[in-house]
């Protein structure tokens, strides 16, 4: 294999790879192995036509698909890795040449991590954040563990309230006709969450326990599926049960039963202590934000049209395994919310634009400050991830490849270079007025 690297504007480069004729012919004959089962010509026993034959009756070039894709799959990120490149897009791919005998050719135009120029990125002023704990949040704590330990009841004297779970059949139909993911059985409602299109849950407000009923609901006229957009559907719906939730009384057996002290008073001393970390670790967070927004601000870069669209298609990958993993289809997610694929890509954009623009400041402070990733680093990230994973670190590290390891040494070197900035800061209370705004503003 041989790469070729093309420079081209915008932080874009194309990758010219070149693999040898023998690959190629045995990427064939591999496609021929797993396809030939499947075809049958007359005089031939299935299974058992040789390939010049196949080859002769549909074209020599009946297999290149197959065989380009495990061309590509096998050689791409070899070719990757030899070109030297930052690679932060996934490749469009085209191919340039296949034809027996000669090597097979391929392109892949990729964005690289475009030039950062920094702007002040030590001394940066950060709002002081207040992290003492009231009472009030005490006891909003407190009733949410309640919450958590409330026992869930079938209620069988009154009708569905906002707030209750309903367990319902459903099918939705549009001019009497039954839609693709419209239909459910045995399924758990929360009235009031909103999850579903339309006010579908209000309509089931009043509603009781083995009760049967038709509900009409529009879908949005920009919906995602074509088919429904601006539509009205009518789901038949049957309510099996009514599921509430029945409180725990607030008393020292509640504080037994929920922890490791004897008396409410003890358990409402150590909610305090663990709001008070949970707001200093928040205050944090919020003050890296506000240092790493302000370091953005103050520098320049120009992030490639593919980049964006590649952490745009990561973050909404990440957003439906969440969704399947409440045991709800992204599909039937997307159809039920009333969300397009479009209206969703719009949604993520600005947080995607500032994943890329904070990742980029961060890895050029790194840099430029020659941080440097030492073996007792990545070891207590692999002891920590490995507490994670509850595995052993040595077991661990037998499934983390090389990719892997460079991804989570730059991850390190990024927090290190968050800990540079924040080792820096100066802390000021928020500012009162527009003037004292404008003053500090002018003082970074």
């Amino acid at each position: 294999m041989s790469v070729q690297v093309e420079n081209l504007e915008k932080s874009m480069a194309k990758l010219t790879i070149e693999v040898p004729a023998d690959k190629l012919e045995a990427a064939i004959q591999a496609a021929y192995l797993k396809e030939k089962a499947k075809i049958g010509i007359p005089g031939f026993r299935k299974g058992k036509v040789p390939r010049h034959v196949i080859e002769k009756m549909y074209g020599a070039e009946v297999f290149y698909e197959d065989a380009a894709n495990t061309l590509i799959q096998d050689n791409y990120k070899p070719a990757m890795k030899e070109s030297g490149l930052d690679i932060v897009s996934r490749p469009t791919v085209d191919i340039v040449q296949i034809k027996k005998g000669e090597p097979f050719i391929f392109t892949a135009e990729v964005a690289v991590r475009p030039p950062v120029k920094l702007g002040k990125y030590k001394g940066i002023t950060v709002t002081k954040i207040d992290t003492s704990v009231s009472e009030e949040e005490i006891d909003k704590e407190v009733e949410r563990e309640r919450n958590n330990n409330a026992r869930t009841i079938t209620v069988e004297d009154r009708a569905i309230q906002d707030g209750d779970t309903a367990v319902i059949d459903f099918e939705g139909f549009v001019d009497g006709a039954a839609f693709e993911g419209g239909k459910a059985e045995n399924y758990s409602l929360k009235i009031g969450s909103h999850d579903f299109v339309g006010d579908f849950e209000e309509q089931l407000i009043g509603k009781n326990a083995g009760d049967e009923a038709e509900i009409n609901v529009t879908f949005p006229e920009d919906y995602d599926e074509e088919d429904l957009a601006g539509r009205t559907a009518l789901f038949k719906i049957k309510i099996h049960e009514i599921k509430t939730q029945e409180l725990p009384e607030l008393d020292d057996e509640f504080a037994q039963d929920i922890s490791e002290f004897d008396t409410l008073a003890e358990y409402r001393e150590d909610v305090k202590k663990r709001l008070t970390e949970a707001k200093e670790a928040e205050a944090r967070r919020t003050k890296e934000d506000e240092a790493i927004k302000k370091i953005v601000d103050k520098s320049s870069m120009e992030i490639p049209d593919a980049m964006l669209e590649t952490q745009i298609e990561n973050m909404i990958e990440e957003f439906a395994q969440r969704i399947e993993q409440q045991g709800l289809g992204f599909q039937q997610y997307m159809q039920l919310s009333g969300l397009t694929i479009d209206k969703l890509k719009e949604q993520v954009k600005p947080d995607a634009v500032s994943r890329i623009q904070s990742g980029l400041v961060l890895e050029q402070i790194a840099e430029e400050e020659n941080i440097e990733v030492t073996d007792d680093d990545f070891a207590a990230e692999v002891e920590k991830m490995a507490g994670i994973y509850r595995m052993k670190p040595e077991k661990l590290m037998e499934v983390i490849d090389e990719e892997e390891k460079e991804s989570m040494k730059k991850d390190i070197a990024v927090q290190k270079a968050v800990e540079l900035i924040m080792d820096n800061v100066k802390e000021r209370a928020k500012a009162k007025s527009k003037k004292e705004k404008e003053e500090t503003e002018e003082t970074e």
